[in-house]
């Protein structure tokens, strides 16, 4: 009998601190600033990217420190799964919590880091700019239609 992997087998709640991170893809969408209609709280988001990004692996360059550093960083906890609506629909966490299967390039199932950025389903395909070289008033005109 085939061993069942753990996002298929456990809920986001009961997942170790290792087996949460793990589920990270290295895409980081999470990381493109998103802006929200103050009527209708949808989000939206833009092609602008956190200045903490490391363009190289698509990782946070200072990820224990990154909530310190930019206050508006989520940090996402199992206990929030039900405001994950705002995450993009490939994002593991998401993927998990609505009882979907991970993506064949997601690194647990490709046994390859670098297969979310050879997919082209990594920031780094789409990103304009860095949230650093722009004001936040700005960041609309960025907006991903």
């Amino acid at each position: 009998m085939a061993h069942e992997v753990f996002w298929r087998s456990k809920s986001l709640e009961a997942m170790n601190p290792q087996e949460w991170e793990s589920l990270c893809d290295g895409c980081a969408l999470c990381c493109l600033h998103k802006v929200e209609d103050e009527d209708t709280r949808e989000v939206f988001y833009t092609t602008v990217v956190c200045h903490l990004l490391d363009f190289d692996n698509c990782r946070c360059t200072r990820y224990e420190d990154r909530c310190t550093l930019v206050p508006d960083c989520v940090k996402l906890r199992p206990q929030d799964v039900d405001a994950f609506h705002w995450l993009p629909p490939t994002c593991a966490y998401r993927l998990v919590h609505e009882g979907k299967d991970l993506p064949d390039w997601h690194p647990l199932v490709s046994g390859r880091q670098e297969s979310v950025i050879e997919e082209n389903a990594s920031v780094l395909s789409f990103y304009e700019v860095k949230d650093n070289e722009i004001s936040e008033e700005d960041f609309v005109d960025y907006v991903i239609e």
